[in-house]
């Protein structure tokens, strides 16, 4: 599946917060959006016009699309699912997201951020119930085991994101033990909309 690997801070200048797609970065003075919250280019400066209807719709979807890591066709099947299951359409979206694999690794802490997530899924270093998926895209289900390959137990990235994100806390449909550096997903994410406003906060 296609991805974005262009510069990801002119997309946090460009919604005009912070998206955490550089990890650690975003938490530092460093952040572009603390250094300079404008939109990218050289015009920037006199982009000043209010959005209404469309316009807002478009930048919504514009930031799950980029905090997700995920393309327009591929958000384009995500929305299709969620329209065929019953429930509210945007929170069933939302749900989905949140179960796609390379998220949950981000969510446990075992990653800084969701692109590092998607790599090390891509790498093999996890397993689900005992068997190794690298497919980012993956959607877990409730009852579901994660786990770190014996191999991958001291990889560097790993290691130095678990020390990086401890305390932040996690979701409450994710349980992790840092000893047997395991997770498990105790129930799907329901009040997703707490999830949306909370990862817009300190994702």
């Amino acid at each position: 599946m296609a991805r974005y690997i262009g510069p990801v801070c002119r997309l946090c200048r460009r919604e005009g917060m912070k998206l955490f797609l550089k990890g650690e970065r975003c938490y530092t003075e460093k952040c572009a959006i603390e250094k300079r919250n404008l939109p990218p280019g050289q015009h920037g400066k006199l982009r000043k016009a209010k959005l209404a209807g469309y316009g807002l719709q478009l930048r919504e979807k514009q930031k799950v699309k980029r905090i997700y890591g995920v393309l327009e066709n591929q958000f384009r099947r995500y929305f299709e699912m969620a329209d065929r299951q019953r429930g509210i359409t945007g929170e069933t979206l939302l749900q989905l997201l949140e179960r796609r694999f390379d998220n949950v690794i981000y969510r446990l802490g075992l990653s800084t951020s969701r692109a590092q997530a998607r790599q090390l899924v891509r790498h093999g270093h996890f397993l689900i119930n005992g068997r190794k998926v690298d497919v980012p895209s993956y959607s877990v289900r409730a009852g579901d085991v994660i786990t770190v390959r014996g191999t991958s137990a001291e990889n560097t990235a790993i290691v130095h994101a678990m020390e990086e994100v401890k305390g932040r806390g996690i979701p409450a449909w994710l349980t992790f033990d840092a000893g047997q550096m395991t997770g498990r997903i105790t129930s799907l994410p329901t009040h997703t909309w707490q999830v949306w406003r909370r990862l817009r906060a300190d994702a």
